[in-house]
């Protein structure tokens, strides 16, 4: 759950998210998207025509991380942006709408290989609706999808490429990527 999403939300079901268990220390952060720069610089053949692009708002800050492990060790500076695929959705009316977040796409992404990130892939809905939004920007040569947590659960047949990890997870679980780490918990 983003920042952003913790202070504009109501608590769901009137509860509040309490972290129960911490599953990633912000070093087994660091760790992962170091290893997720790796793998997409070694599944790309190096850093030429990336692109990343975060969805608002847990993936954005990982996207500048990504990009920043890529810089120094490729010495490439892959262009950045953020995404809110909010009007893409399919389950615009059924869940609470946020206000508009930032979209920056850093110029045009036809023919690139588009990196989008997020920081927990859980039905694939926000997914699906980025990648809706991505094209209406232009036609990248692939997009890959990066995500610090799998948690499972999936609605529609969409796989990450790059994981920091998988984490099973019961569907009335919550997910918190932050800073410090990554929490599982529960509403109270």
């Amino acid at each position: 759950m983003a920042e952003r999403e913790r202070r504009l939300a109501a608590p769901p079901a009137g509860g509040e998210f309490q972290a129960r268990t911490r599953v990633m220390t912000s070093e087994d952060v660091t760790r992962a998207v170091r290893r997720m720069a790796h793998e997409i610089l070694e599944r790309n053949s190096g850093a030429a025509d990336l692109m990343i692009i975060g969805l608002q708002t847990g993936g954005v800050a990982l996207a500048h991380y990504l990009a920043d492990d890529i810089k120094e060790i490729e010495g490439s500076e892959i262009p950045v942006g953020s995404l809110d695929a909010t009007m893409h959705r399919d389950d615009f009316g059924l869940r609470p709408v946020m206000p508009e977040a930032v979209t920056e796409i850093p110029g045009d992404p036809t023919g690139r290989v588009i990196i989008l990130v997020d920081d927990v892939l859980y039905t694939g809905r926000t997914v699906r609706a980025a990648l809706d939004a991505v094209h209406s920007y232009g036609r990248p040569a692939a997009i890959q999808l990066a995500v610090m947590v799998d948690r499972g659960h999936r609605e529609l047949p969409i796989r990450p490429d790059f994981v920091g990890k998988n984490l099973p997870t019961r569907r009335d679980e919550l997910v918190d990527v932050h800073d410090d780490g990554v929490d599982l918990g529960d509403v109270t």
